[in-house]
């Protein structure tokens, strides 16, 4: 189970970051329709909070006193994820392509926090 979680921790991690950089060079317009709502500081300000939650959960393998962090990261991980998902159903967009995406990272943030925290934390 520690394995997995640290496969999905580095997956996310790189996943997040990815997301990040690529939003430093588009806009939330050129993105989605749906997220046009989001300001373009909002948007920038989101691709550091991004940055750092990719951090967060990979810190831990450098020094273990960082562990916290990786249940907070995935959260707010998790907490974009879903304002990103009531933009979309804000908007009135029908195709829910995406926000079945932005649900399912979600939730395995989701998961990834509860079982750093509460089932194999790292100790």
């Amino acid at each position: 189970m520690n394995i997995l979680f640290w496969v999905l921790q580095v997956l996310l991690a790189l996943h997040t970051a990815v997301g990040a950089v690529w939003k430093f060079s588009h806009s939330a317009e050129q993105t989605m329709p749906s997220l046009s709502a989001i300001p373009h500081g909002a948007w920038l300000a989101l691709s550091i909070f991004e940055l750092l939650c990719s951090v967060g959960l990979l810190l831990p393998v450098l020094n273990k006193r960082f562990a916290m962090l990786v249940p907070i990261s995935a959260i707010g991980i998790a907490l974009e994820m879903l304002l990103f998902s009531g933009l979309h159903l804000y908007s009135g967009d029908t195709n829910y392509g995406p926000m079945v995406y932005w649900l399912v990272v979600a939730a395995l943030c989701v998961f990834l926090a509860y079982g750093r925290f509460a089932l194999r934390p790292i100790i």
